[in-house]
């Protein structure tokens, strides 16, 4: 028996999971919800993020096993900052499905100091994370979804902090999470830092550390955040990557070749999850970006190709292991 339980918390400590992925939906030519449901069932994938509370997607996910982060849109944000509209939130959307695996509500995606949002996030995350609280849903986590925008002297990596003018965003927001022992869900995207490193750095090609003992542009901007969420006060708090993918068209270093190296890698090296320098050995939870190629995504070409799966016959672009 003492064998058995030193098994289950290693397989915990070492982060034995499966992958999740990110459920965009701007797009013409996407498949059905049931059918997108049914894709994730089939490959094994084991979280979704859908980025606004959608009924038809909770009711095909009853029953699925599927950990769901559900976002609250930044332009929502002002709204919950009033504590009986993040009840009635609540209410509406997390309550009426018991059989849906919430795990996280990101309270907002890549909040930045005046931009849509900005001012009511922490409030808004304080309120939601007391109306799951008084809904007796206090094991889903309330959080918000950050990016490497908010950093600043990022390398060597334990240099890493929170951006003048982010810090009384951001701030706040972590010592909320740390009191509260709430995760940052943090967005990691290699690809829009590759320019700073060889690109084998950041497709987890190369073989060698470096001079600061990363092997990896991945857990280099990983533990940038971490240094700055401790600097912040946030010790104790876990980052969970909400977002990272690679392009396969669109722009420079985006083929399909690059992407299928990324995710494939990415897969692995959370899966085999030695950590990062900085968090040795801790379980690196990961939503890939995203299940379909999004033909209607506002921003640069790439942003159009971030897909695993083609949306029209929900046929896998690259050959990937989920679980």
């Amino acid at each position: 028996m003492a064998a058995i339980l030193l098994l289950i918390g290693l397989l915990h400590i070492t982060g034995v999971q499966s992958i999740g992925v990110c459920y965009g939906r701007n797009g013409n030519n996407l498949p059905s919800v049931a059918d997108t449901i049914n894709l994730y069932k089939q490959n094994g994938i084991g979280g979704l993020r859908i980025y606004d509370a959608t009924n038809d997607v909770f009711d095909a996910l009853r029953g699925s096993n599927i950990d769901v982060i559900v976002d609250v849109p930044n332009d929502k944000l002002q709204d919950l900052a009033n504590p009986d509209t993040a009840n009635d939130w609540v209410q509406r959307n997390i309550v009426p499905y018991p059989d849906v695996n919430f795990k996280y509500v990101a309270v907002g995606n890549e909040v930045y100091p005046g931009n849509t949002g900005a001012d009511y996030a922490l409030t808004a995350l304080q309120n939601v994370h007391a109306a799951l609280s008084a809904a007796n849903k206090g094991g889903i986590k309330a959080s918000t979804a950050t990016y490497s925008a908010v950093l600043d002297n990022t390398y060597p990596p334990n240099n890493g902090v929170f951006k003048d003018e982010a810090k009384n965003l951001m701030e706040p927001i972590v010592q909320f999470l740390a009191q509260n022992n709430l995760p940052l869900l943090a967005n990691i995207y290699p690809y829009f830092g590759r320019g700073s490193a060889p690109l084998s750095f950041s497709l987890f090609s190369d073989t060698q550390l470096n001079d600061v003992g990363y092997q990896n542009m991945f857990d280099a901007m990983l533990d940038s955040m971490y240094a700055a969420v401790e600097k912040a006060g946030g010790s104790n708090v876990q980052i969970v990557v909400s977002e990272s993918g690679w392009p396969s068209d669109g722009g420079q270093d985006a083929s399909p070749e690059n992407a299928a190296t990324y995710y494939q890698n990415l897969i692995q090296h959370v899966k085999g999850n030695p950590g990062t320098p900085m968090k040795p050995g801790i379980a690196i939870e990961t939503y890939l970006f995203a299940m379909f190629d999004e033909n209607e995504k506002n921003g640069d070409a790439t942003e159009q190709h971030f897909g695993l799966f083609s949306p029209d016959d929900q046929s896998p672009k690259y050959q990937l292991s989920f679980n």
